[in-house]
């Protein structure tokens, strides 16, 4: 994922890094208002204890997955083609990033690494304080030698033409590999890390060096001077979750057992060197479907779940929960392959800003967030949603659609644009507006929002043929091969960890994430811009809401779909669950919840 915005106290050789963004900070305390606005089935307040005696230890918490959702890849380092949310959630229980940033955008220790980070005016050098505090479980104290390795295999497995195992899903992002010039180890706990031009320090901060998540380099450092082997070992055991190179972690919580396709549970870690959880055991349950998680909600054996939007309707029903609508700073799409190499050449239509512009005009957002999320989510109209706003959100987009609901608009733009129809299908120069979505199953309403674009996308002339897979399934087959696709909808967006979210990695040219194989010079420069040193943040504001504008226009890849919060229900007995969420990247902090007995 792309990373926050980083914060921090130091002297001036750190206020040019800090001013960058920080100006606007302030308007923070609208994230609170953002994710903090509860529809409750009850009075009581999940993040408030009804018992006198404070905390308490003990008890399971059992946390449901996504439907049809499972975690495929335990190395916290992530792999390009297992990326994924679920993934991130899952090792973060175990490991702790090297820099996390609190809901006010600054650098804390409270789940992560660092105390502080020093960047120097120039933007070519940051140096990363550690905080002694932290200790493998194994009792050996994590070091910036674990750093200087971690980096070692990001940017290997970020080099382009070395044919590695996998790829790291955090190529492009922040400037990996391209721009990081060395990352060393001064002493025990400071890390510096020097870059190979001057850059916007808190773009930086943001999307770069908090993409580290340490991993025990006398654990790891399997095959030393062999990266290629390296890397295929960290492969072949990247989903065994039992293997015991994932038994000395720094997080809170470390691996004990799991039923594939059906829980995985961790326990305690008692050397954590934070705040120590609570809870016995915590439990990742798989679900089935929307329906068996609901049912599971309504019998007590999942205490904390979603609610589908399917049951939004039945909510009165979960008489012993709090429903909380919980958004992250993100976006919703779906993506179109503009690859040359996509099923039936589809992918040069795709690649005609006009064809993007006549899918988007297609899409009924305020319709999906009416009759299908029951009034739950905000429209979007950029690659950013509107909630929770952040400083580096466009007032100028919000709400305000380039290409607002309307096919009969979208048919003409296309009829403009040279395409006529035969049989009931579009078609240019031998290519017809038709091909195949790769759509995720196991989530009732987006089964629902897919049937709606397929028949609202026929009224313009483009046929769309629906196919259903799991999750995984989905994003294996969009970041494997461009010929197996055409467009893809897995039931979600883009979640940025981030306060700067810049774009780079997702639209820039040969980005990481970019799957589509999109490429726009123009989008190139707004983005790099988005990336370099700037006099003021007023003027750092300015070219992040030109990218954006741009990315209205034109359109990078994605459809825009409305963003959906995620609508956490919560057991009345568990407690901290809510107080402790950061839409910043959606952190989750179980290591904060406690069951109480009454």
């Amino acid at each position: 994922m792309l990373r926050e915005l980083e914060r921090t106290q130091n002297e001036e050789a750190n206020i040019m890094r800090r001013i960058a963004f920080v100006a606007g900070i302030s308007a923070l305390s609208l994230l609170a208002a953002g994710c903090g606005s509860a529809a409750t089935t009850g009075s009581s307040n999940p993040s408030s204890s009804s018992s006198t005696s404070g905390p308490q230890k003990g008890g399971t918490v059992v946390y449901a997955l996504p439907s049809g959702n499972s975690p495929n890849w335990f190395f916290p380092l992530i792999s390009y083609a297992a990326d994924s949310a679920l993934n991130f959630t899952v090792d973060e229980t175990s490991y702790l990033p090297l820099v996390y940033f609190n809901q006010k955008g600054q650098v804390s220790d409270y789940y992560g690494l660092a105390t502080s980070i020093d960047a120097n005016k120039a933007g070519t050098q940051f140096t990363v304080h550690m905080s002694p505090k932290f200790k493998w479980s194994n009792g050996y104290p994590v070091t910036a030698q674990d750093v200087v390795f971690t980096y070692q295999l990001m940017r290997a497995a970020s080099l382009s033409g070395t044919h590695y195992a996998w790829t790291f899903n955090g190529q492009g992002f922040g400037g990996m590999p391209n721009e990081w010039k060395s990352v060393k180890a001064v002493g025990q706990h400071t890390v510096v890390i020097t870059t190979t031009k001057p850059v916007n320090q808190a773009w930086f901060e943001d999307n770069g060096i908090v993409e580290i998540i340490p991993v025990p380099k006398s654990v790891w450092d399997r095959y030393p001077g062999n990266m290629a082997q390296e890397l295929k070992w960290i492969k072949s055991i990247a989903n065994q979750p039992n293997n015991k190179a994932y038994q000395v972690v720094d997080g809170p919580f470390k691996f004990s057992s799991y039923s594939p396709n059906n829980n995985w549970t961790y326990v305690p870690n008692p050397g954590f060197g934070g705040h120590k959880p609570y809870i016995a055991k915590l439990v990742y349950q798989y679900e089935t479907s929307d329906a068996a998680e609901f049912a599971a909600l309504k019998q007590g054996t999942i205490n904390v779940g979603y609610l589908p939007a399917a049951d939004v309707a039945s909510q009165s029903e979960l008489q012993n929960d709090t429903i909380v609508p919980q958004y992250q700073i993100s976006f919703n799409y779906l993506q179109l392959n503009q690859s040359p190499k996509a099923p039936g050449g589809i992918g040069k239509a795709f690649a005609d800003v006009k064809v993007r512009r006549a899918l988007q005009m297609g899409v009924d957002q305020k319709a999906i967030i009416k009759n299908i999320w029951h009034g739950y989510g905000v429209t979007e109209d950029t690659v950013l949603a509107p909630k929770p706003q952040i400083p580096a959100m466009d007032p100028q987009l919000i709400n305000h659609p380039l290409y607002p609901y309307n096919p009969a608009q979208g048919k003409k733009l296309l009829e403009s644009d040279g395409y006529h129809m035969v049989n009931g299908v579009m078609e240019k120069n031998g290519i017809k507006l038709e091909f195949t979505m790769l759509c995720a199953n196991g989530q009732a309403s987006y089964t629902t929002i897919d049937q709606l674009l397929q028949s609202d996308w026929a009224r313009e002339g483009i046929k769309v043929n629906l196919k259903f897979e799991t999750f995984n399934q989905v994003i294996s087959n969009t970041q494997s091969n461009p010929t197996q696709w055409a467009a893809q909808q897995w039931n979600g967006g883009w979640g940025y960890a981030t306060l700067w979210p810049s774009g780079d990695g997702l639209f820039n040219t040969g980005g990481g994430e970019n799957v589509g194989t999109y490429s726009n010079r123009t989008m190139n420069k707004l983005i790099q811009g988005t990336e370099s040193p700037a006099p003021s943040i007023q003027a750092s504001l300015q070219r992040m809401y030109q990218y954006e504008e741009f990315a209205a226009k034109n359109l990078p890849s994605v459809i825009l779909l409305p963003d959906q919060p995620t609508l956490t229900v919560i057991a009345k007995n568990v407690h901290g669950a809510i107080k402790t969420y950061n839409p910043i990247g959606g952190w989750l902090f179980p290591n904060q919840w406690w069951i109480s007995s009454n």
